[in-house]
């Protein structure tokens, strides 16, 4: 992707023009300019990093490496570049100037980032900007955050929060089984589809006898196992013999024998996740049934 710019007198202003280079060839077909600046960005290693290669003719003439703060953005990075090389092709004033970017989101904002497209000049820029994010010992050239920084600063500081009061609570008990660590069930959770009988699964708060027994929605909290039994959802999943043949199937399929110590890591795990919660909405489901009789 090339920028050619030239400086002429304001009342003769050009607009910038815009060519996609697909590989060598193309590049030297239409490189007329008497200065080349190859620009590139990079995040590695936590580190974000921008770099310019300045080329006369054949030969590289000038390097320039600028490091970003970690929590920059490569799309930061990339823009940084572009911007530097456009105040050098400004201060140009002999003749013109191509500025080089593999990166059509930076430019145009309307593409993903392309390859690299196998040109020179876009190879070392690269390295180079690898190197700023990597080896650079000077301040930072750039320090603004971008707006995704600030939203997970937010996101995150809540999180505590929430995790802090989550864990001193007197409430939640069953769901602190499953899940002992609120930042730990934010991330689960958005990966599984939550209905009513996984909530129910996950919170205790359903068709159990033991849960309408509390709101005398029934006149007996025990189970129909053993009337000196609650019927709680930890007992239905794990304990109760009705359920014993599918418990075992689930046992056996995931190589897990269920507690209720192990359900927290049951639940990380992707496939023992499916299966257990294929389990819990089978279960939940029939309890539900049975106790509206």
């Amino acid at each position: 992707m090339s920028s050619a710019l030239r400086s002429p007198h304001s009342a003769s202003h050009i607009d910038l023009e815009f060519k996609c280079l697909v590989d060598q060839e193309q590049f030297t077909a239409n490189s007329e300019n008497e200065v080349n600046i190859f620009t590139d960005g990079s995040k590695i290693e936590g580190k974000v990093g921008a770099a310019l290669s300045v080329w006369t003719g054949a030969a590289e003439a000038r390097t320039l490496k600028l490091a970003l703060l970690s929590y920059c953005t490569v799309y930061q990075a990339e823009l940084l570049a572009i911007c530097r090389a456009a105040r050098m092709a400004a201060d140009n004033l002999a003749g013109s100037v191509g500025i080089y970017s593999d990166s059509l989101s930076a430019l145009l904002t309307l593409k993903n980032p392309k390859a690299h497209a196998g040109l020179e000049g876009n190879e070392r820029a690269d390295h180079l900007a690898k190197e700023a994010a990597l080896k650079s010992k000077r301040a930072f050239d750039y320090d603004s955050c971008p707006v995704s920084f600030i939203k997970r600063s937010i996101r995150m500081q809540s999180l505590d929060e929430w995790n802090q009061r989550y864990r001193g609570g007197e409430t939640s008990g069953v769901t602190r089984v499953f899940f002992p660590d609120a930042i730990a069930a934010y991330r689960i959770t958005s990966k599984i589809r939550v209905d009513g009988l996984v909530t129910k699964a996950l919170t205790g708060h359903g068709g159990f006898s033991e849960y309408l027994y509390r709101f005398k929605c029934k006149g007996s909290p025990s189970c129909v196992c053993d009337p000196g039994c609650s019927e709680s959802v930890l007992h239905v999943l794990l304990e109760c013999p009705t359920f014993a043949y599918e418990r075992l199937r689930l046992e056996n399929q995931t190589g897990v024998h269920l507690t209720e110590g192990n359900l927290c890591e049951i639940i990380k795990n992707k496939l023992s996740r499916e299966l257990y919660l294929q389990y819990c909405i089978k279960v939940v489901k029939a309890v539900n049934i049975r106790n509206k009789n």
